[in-house]
């Protein structure tokens, strides 16, 4: 599996995409801020971005549905990269 970041612009484009499901409250760095792309100067949290794979960490919604709220993420996500998404739910608002 390679780290090498495809286009930067592609990083950011999955982070707002992600933003516009409904139920996602935010992006998540990951416990450490370990969970980002990291571009030059500057790093999409919550969107690691490889040539093999794309993974979301995401913060949801008290009300949302995790499951529904995942597959939607994918949904949303899945146009845009190649290989799998990955979706891991780190945290939910409270209402």
């Amino acid at each position: 599996m390679s780290s090498e970041t495809p286009d930067p612009a592609l990083a950011e484009l999955v982070g707002e995409r992600v933003l516009t499901v409904p139920g996602v409250h935010d992006l998540h760095p990951g416990v450490m801020g370990e969970v980002a792309t990291y571009l030059p100067g500057r790093r999409v949290a919550g969107v690691r971005l490889t040539q093999d794979t794309c993974e979301v960490h995401v913060v949801l919604d008290w009300a949302a549905p995790v499951a529904g709220t995942t597959d939607a993420v994918r949904a949303a996500v899945r146009p845009l990269v190649e290989g799998p998404v990955d979706v891991v739910v780190e945290d939910v608002a409270t209402p």
